[in-house]
């Protein structure tokens, strides 16, 4: 009989034998990394593997795809990929140039050069361009995908490093230009300046030429606390500094003041969303609200005028009502006007409202595409310089994105939006369908899913089945050209579940889903698993499914609460420690998942916590379990210990942890592609399908 060495387990969960797989650059870590990689792609590359990686390096790295821009001042910026240039180049074009069928580009910073010469893995994490003057930027440059970065001032005209500029050593975190010798730092860099979750704790007041770790701290908060950061209003009739203090994930608190720090809080719950423009401001609570002798509900969308809150006023105009499947998404300010996106049963809607002393008026963006998976956002990055005119992002699951333009201020008024570009077809779609459903969960809640395939199946469907289901993100059926390429067009069918936790039904809809409805989350998964084998669309052992970093969480405990629903999983930079997350670069879900560290959350968290519940004996099917070295979000000890574990206790688990990519798949298209073609060839091959050929 096989001697199983079954830690750790939910009795013994500190007795874990498995600990140094958590030493990220260990050297009997990385050994065992590589041979495990080595040995996955072993089983699972191939000339199928290496024939769908170059497929869908083909498809990321099209020049006919479309560049995303936002406008600062008189140019349209986009980071590019493709295959000249793997990691990156920088560039700007006008609006007129962009509407053009070629438009030419002026490059700013190649990064595979950078890269070179400086030998580093430099990844892009964005620009800030100075908004005054706009000759110098501060670039974010990646080790590996890591979301801690470096920051080095740019300047804009002779496209060089500044030697003497404003240049931060490798942390996480961020600044804000107050003007051109003058920023907000809210970074991690030095003793004593990371909270525990390992965000900034202070905001500091940095001058061109003083030593960053030396800027007059302005604003602070404790270490228990996610982090802090602060920026400057430029909507305001003077300068008007704001100071964020993030207690925990869903939270925030305000603060109003100048470059001494902050003057005044700003009394609303801490867990609202809320925004400002000039002398308006915008508020959503999470929870009921009674104020003024009023109750607004949670998710209702509230205004009032800045200045009278500040003064005492507290009756606010009421904007948006949720209902029981209607929520709002998203809002965000343009030219004073403050646009609001919603669903109704999943599908966009989206309204403008003017503020005014004595109502709010109301528009229905009715020319907007409300169909499919529809986002908004200004074309231009500072909020001071909007003009009314927005990004249109349109797409459905076999129908490419379309890039729109709209101008709520042309004539005449709200006019169709213009179309800027097409995204190409990656994949041929003919045949398939789009069709929704929905499954009854184990407490009796109906769980919409999104399903993709051929319209007449025979009941044997390979089904590639994901969701993510946490920290109310909407998860809305997109055109996934990689599944489209590997799974779709050789006819299988893609199923996209709406489980709680995520945001498609507001706050309700999450709260359902964290904490101790976590477990809850993922029954409404095996539900909708269960859902597609009684409509007979498939059989469980011809479902695979898939999930990444809490949808990785939600993969694990498929493996351990319902293997018999499934015929493979795919966990990608996954959570399943949920033991030593909060130690494992993981204090910031503590609003999310509960606190391990108290004996009443680890009452509920061990039920979720995959990596403790695993016993042998069980009918577990093949998994996968991948993540990326470089990854700071989500610690890659979870994707490696789970491996681990189960391959002692005699499972058919395999391994695979590229050196590069942060919480996501690869550092370029080709690395993007190994990551995706090995696990869909995985699926594939653990299910039994094999489909050689496409149709």
């Amino acid at each position: 009989m096989t001697a199983f060495d079954f830690r750790p387990t939910l009795n013994a969960p500190d007795d874990d034998p498995y600990l140094w797989l958590e030493d990220v650059e260990g050297e009997r870590a990385l050994d065992w990394t590589a041979s495990q990689s080595a040995r996955t792609l072993g089983h699972f590359g191939g000339t199928q593997f290496e024939r769908d990686r170059a497929a869908l390096t083909a498809i990321f790295d099209r020049p006919d795809k479309t560049p995303l821009i936002r406008r600062r001042g008189q140019y349209l910026y986009n980071f590019w990929q493709d295959a000249r240039n793997p990691r990156g180049l920088w560039r700007r074009t006008t609006l007129a140039a962009y509407m053009k069928a070629d438009p030419q580009w002026e490059a700013l910073l190649d990064l595979d050069a950078l890269a070179v010469s400086d030998g580093e893995d430099w990844i892009w994490g964005g620009a800030s361009i100075e908004p005054e003057r706009r000759e110098r930027a501060v670039l974010r440059l990646s080790r590996g995908g890591s979301d801690a970065v470096v920051h080095r001032e740019f300047d804009l005209g002779s496209l060089s490093f500044v030697a003497d500029g404003f240049n931060l050593p490798e942390a996480k975190g961020g600044i804000e230009w107050l003007d051109p010798d003058t920023l907000l730092l809210s970074s991690a860099l030095g003793d004593g300046m990371a909270t525990r979750s390992g965000y900034a704790r202070t905001v500091r007041l940095w001058k061109h030429g003083a030593d960053p770790l030396t800027a007059p701290v302005i604003f602070e908060t404790g270490s228990e606390s996610l982090g802090v950061s602060g920026h400057l209003d430029r909507t305001a009739g003077s300068e008007r500094l704001w100071f964020i203090e993030t207690p925990a994930f869903f939270e925030m608190i305000g603060h109003i003041g100048d470059r001494s720090g902050p003057k005044m809080q700003i009394d609303l719950p801490r867990d609202a969303r809320w925004d400002v423009f000039g002398d308006w401001l915008a508020v959503r609570p999470r929870k009921p609200w009674t104020v003024g002798g009023t109750t607004h509900a949670a998710d209702a969308l509230i205004g009032i005028s800045l200045s009278s809150f500040i003064a005492g006023e507290r009756v606010f105009s009421t904007l948006f009502e949720p209902g029981d499947r209607r929520s709002l998404q998203s809002f965000f300010w343009n030219d004073g006007k403050l646009i609001i996106s919603y669903l109704v049963n999943l599908v966009p809607r989206f309204e403008m409202f003017t503020p005014g002393r004595q109502e709010w008026t109301r528009r229905a963006l009715d020319t907007v595409p409300a169909e499919g998976t529809v986002h908004l956002w200004s074309l231009d990055a500072e909020r001071h310089e909007t003009n009314g005119e927005i990004l249109v992002w349109a797409q459905d699951p076999i129908t490419p994105p379309q890039l729109l333009l709209f101008d709520f201020n042309a004539a005449p008024p709200l006019g169709a939006p213009v179309i800027l570009k097409r995204s190409p077809e990656d994949f041929d779609a003919s045949g398939l369908v789009v069709t929704r459903h929905e499954a009854v969960s184990i407490d009796g809640e109906m769980i919409p899913y999104t399903q993709v395939g051929p319209a007449n199946g025979n009941g044997d469907a390979p089904v590639y089945l994901t969701a993510y289901g946490g920290f109310g993100l909407s998860l809305l059926p997109y055109y996934n050209s990689s599944l489209g390429k590997l799974w779709l067009e050789r006819g299988g069918t893609w199923v996209v579940a709406n489980i709680r936790g995520g945001g498609e039904f507001g706050s309700r809809w999450h709260d359902a889903g964290r904490r101790q409805g976590k477990r809850l989350a993922h029954d409404d998964f095996a539900a909708v698993a269960a859902d597609l084998v009684r409509r007979g669309i498939t059989r469980p052992r011809q479902i695979a499914a898939e999930g990444a970093s809490n949808g990785g969480l939600l993969i694990a405990n498929m493996l351990t609460r319902y293997p018999e629903h499934f015929g493979a999983l795919f966990c990608t930079i996954p959570l399943i420690d949920m033991r030593r997350y909060t130690k494992l670069l993981g204090a910031a879900g503590i609003d999310e998942y509960g606190d391990p560290d108290k004996p009443a959350d680890w009452t509920f968290l061990k039920e979720i916590s995959a990596y403790h519940a695993a016993t042998p004996g069980e009918p577990y099917p093949p998994i996968l379990l991948a993540t990326t070295k470089r990854d700071d979000r989500v610690h890659p000890g979870h994707a490696r210990k789970m491996a681990a574990k189960l391959q002692a206790l005699g499972y058919p688990a395999y391994f695979y942890e590229p050196s590069a990519g942060g919480h996501s798949y690869g550092k370029d298209s080709r690395e993007r592609a190994s990551f995706i073609a090995l696990g869909n060839n995985f699926l594939r091959s653990a299910i039994g399908w094999q489909a050689d050929g496409v149709r």
